[in-house]
C-alpha cells in the first residue's frame, strides 16, 4: 500500500461504518478520524417543523463537516495512513432529502466551494445492505432515535445507493454487508483488508463469502 493513501468508509445508518474503519484503521497502523457528532441547536427545531428549519440545520451539519475535514490539510497525509468514516461529499446526500428546490440551489452554492477545500479520499469503501437488514441492526443497537422509522431507513437506503451509483470522485469499492460481520469473521475481513489495500481505480463490487469479487463500472 502506498503511504499516501487516504481511505474513508461510508454507508447508511445502521452498516456500521464507524466499527468497521476502527477495524481497518488498527489492521493498517492507521491514523483515525471519526465524524464528529456536535449537537446541533437547529435540530429541535427541525423535528418539530422540516418545511422550516431544514435549511438551517443542513448548514450547520454541512460547516460543522467542513471544519472538522478541512484539518487533514494540515496533516501529513503522504507520511501515514488515514482512514475516516466521513465523507464530505455526503452531506449533499441528506440536503437532496430534506430541503426543496430553492434551499437546494443554495446550499449547493455553499457545498461546491468548500468542497474544494477539503482533501479528497484515495479510496472510498460503500458499505451497502438491504434496508431491512440496517433496520433490524438500528433496532437492536443502543442508539435509538423514536423519530427515524423504516420508511425513513428505505428514503435514506436508496438515496445512498443512487449516491455512489454516479460517484466518480475517488476510486470506490462497494461492499454488501447484508449477511457478513466482518467485525467477528476475520476470514472475510482479511479478504476485505486485502481489497482496500490493493483496490486503486474504478469501481469494483467485492462480494462476501464469495471465492472473488464481481468485475464493476470502470
Amino acid at each position: 500500500m502506498e503511504n499516501s493513501r487516504y481511505i474513508v468508509v461510508e454507508g447508511p445508518i445502521g452498516v456500521g461504518k464507524t466499527l468497521l474503519a476502527e477495524k481497518i484503521a488498527d489492521s493498517l497502523g492507521a491514523r483515525l478520524i471519526l465524524e464528529k457528532n456536535e449537537e446541533n441547536p437547529f435540530l429541535p427545531h427541525f423535528n418539530r417543523d422540516k418545511n422550516r428549519h431544514a435549511f438551517q440545520a443542513q448548514l450547520f451539519f454541512l460547516l460543522a463537516r467542513f471544519r472538522q475535514l478541512k484539518d487533514l490539510n494540515q496533516l501529513d497525509l503522504f507520511q501515514r495512513v488515514t482512514v475516516g468514516d466521513c465523507l464530505f461529499d455526503r452531506d449533499r446526500l441528506f440536503a437532496t432529502l430534506n430541503l426543496d428546490e430553492n434551499e437546494c440551489a443554495m446550499y449547493d452554492q455553499i457545498f461546491n466551494i468548500l468542497r474544494e477545500r477539503v482533501s479528497q479520499p484515495d479510496l472510498v469503501v460503500y458499505l451497502s445492505a438491504r434496508t431491512e437488514v440496517l433496520w433490524r441492526r438500528f433496532k437492536e443497537s443502543r442508539r435509538r432515535d423514536d423519530s427515524m422509522d423504516f420508511d425513513y431507513f428505505k428514503d435514506v437506503n436508496e438515496a445512498y445507493n443512487r449516491f455512489f451509483y454516479h460517484f466518480d470522485r475517488a476510486p470506490l469499492l462497494v461492499v454488501n454487508t447484508s449477511d457478513v460481520d466482518f467485525l467477528n469473521d476475520e476470514e472475510n475481513f482479511g479478504h476485505l483488508l486485502n481489497e482496500v489495500k490493493t483496490h486503486q481505480k474504478g469501481v469494483k463490487h467485492y462480494i462476501p463469502l464469495l471465492t472473488g469479487s464481481v468485475p464493476g463500472r470502470e
